[in-house]
Parts: structure tokens; sequence; C-alpha cells
């Protein structure tokens, strides 16, 4: 008796399907999973005040004498490793993952204020334009206030005595399957914006640093080889931001 083939065929692809489905719905659940317990977690503790302690000299943070450097900001400040060989400079990371620029505003006197730095370097922004796609009718308003937030904690850092190193935002990656129906190009469009912005500010005490620029191939996406996923780069990635970083603090005074 031979074989039916087509029957052989039929079962190999509803096994694929199958294997297929079950594993999309395994990362959807993942996904959601993530996005149920930020979204308590936000809601337990709003701006995140008790991620940091509020005395850093109990942590054994603050060596007077080496320059104090907060690298403040939401996920892709938090992963912004200290660049190497910089023996004179005291890294103190002080961002918070999933935050908009709103939340990072209202917890600088927390989290930035009690440790004195002499520079801040800040990266955010992001997680407030990539709501535009869910509130296309707040798209101005949205912008608007990022530009504020930004400003504003450029203004609280330099009136402690800071340097402010302000970081253009980063490009985004290619946009994944499960977010393109709620995505859209404002989101690039609102970023070229605030960073126009954020160069605007560029003063005595306001440095900016253009981390896009460094980031960003032809299309204005993040370079394929400094990408980790969507909205994060890996650390060739940060290779890349420090190698110029380092210049920027050498020159500094």
């Amino acid at each position: 008796m031979k074989p039916d083939y087509r029957l052989i065929l039929a079962i190999v692809l509803f096994s694929v399907i199958l294997l297929a489905s079950i594993t999309l719905n395994f990362h959807l659940f993942n996904r959601g999973q993530q996005y149920y317990l930020q979204l308590n977690e936000t809601r337990l503790d709003p701006l995140g005040l008790s991620y940091y302690s509020s005395v850093p000299d109990q942590q054994g943070l603050i060596s007077p004498e080496r320059v104090t450097v907060v690298l403040f900001g939401d996920s892709r400040a938090a992963a912004w490793p200290a660049p190497p060989n910089l023996s004179e400079f005291e890294f103190v990371n002080r961002g918070i993952g999933a935050q908009t620029s709103a939340q990072c505003a209202q917890r600088f006197d927390d989290h930035v204020s009690p440790l004195h730095p002499q520079i801040v370097i800040v990266q955010v922004g992001i997680n407030d334009l990539k709501t535009i796609p869910l509130f296309p009718e707040r798209k101005e308003v949205i912008i608007a206030r990022c530009k504020e937030n930004i400003q504003e904690i450029a203004e609280r850092s330099t009136a402690l005595g800071a340097t402010v190193i302000l970081t253009t935002i980063f490009p985004i990656g290619q946009v994944p399957l499960e977010r393109r129906p709620f995505w859209s190009n404002d989101v690039a469009l609102a970023i070229d914006e605030v960073n126009a912005h954020i160069s605007s500010l560029q003063s005595e005490n306001i440095i900016v640093f253009d981390s896009y620029s460094i980031l960003a191939d032809s299309k204005g996406l993040v370079r394929p080889e400094y990408s980790q996923d969507f909205l994060h780069i890996n650390a060739k990635g940060y290779e890349a931001l420090n190698h110029e970083l380092t210049h920027v603090l050498a020159a500094w005074e």
C-alpha cells in the first residue's frame, strides 16, 4: 500500500501552523503579562520614587575626589554603561525603564538633586512620543509637553550648578508585527521635532550630544548592528555613544 503523500503533507502543514500559533500566542502572552505587571507597578509607585535610595552616601556612591556624573532618564538611560577608563569621573545611573519625561521631571528632586552632580546626562522622551498613535488627537499636546519636560530637567540641572549633556532621542528600529496596528510614522516625525528643540537648547551650561546621528542609518532607523530590539540599543550601540561621549567629557572643565 502506497503512502498517502497528500495526507502526510496536510499533517505536516497542520503541525507547522499549530506550532507557529502556539509560539505566537506564547510570545503575545509574555508581552501582555509584562505590560500588565508594568502598569500595576506604576500604579503602586507612579514616579518610581522607591526605585533608588534618596540617601546616596549610604550606598557609597559619591567620591569627593571625582566628578559626579548622573545618567538620568528612561530605560535607554538605565541601560547606558559608564564609559571605561575615566577614573576622574564617578558615574551614577538614575534611569528607570518605561518612564515618560513627565515622570522623570517629577522625580528629579528625589533622584538627582541629592547627588549634587557636576554633570547630568539626560536621555528621555521616547515613552511620550510612542503613545501618539494611541492618542492621535493629542499629538500636539504630547509633543509640546515632552519638550517642556526635557527643558525643565535641563533647567533644574543647571540650577544645581551642573553642566547638562542633553542627548537627542535615540532612533527606533524596525516596527515589529504586533506593534504595527498601533504605530504610525508620526512617531518618527515627532522624534525629529523634539530633537530639533533639544538642539535649540545648546547654551553655556547645556551641551547637546547628538546620539540620534551616531545611531541612525540613512533611513532614520537605528543601525542594525546597534539594535537590541524595537526601542533599545545593544552593547555595541552604547560603545559607539561612549566613544563620542568620552571626547565630550574630556573637554569638560
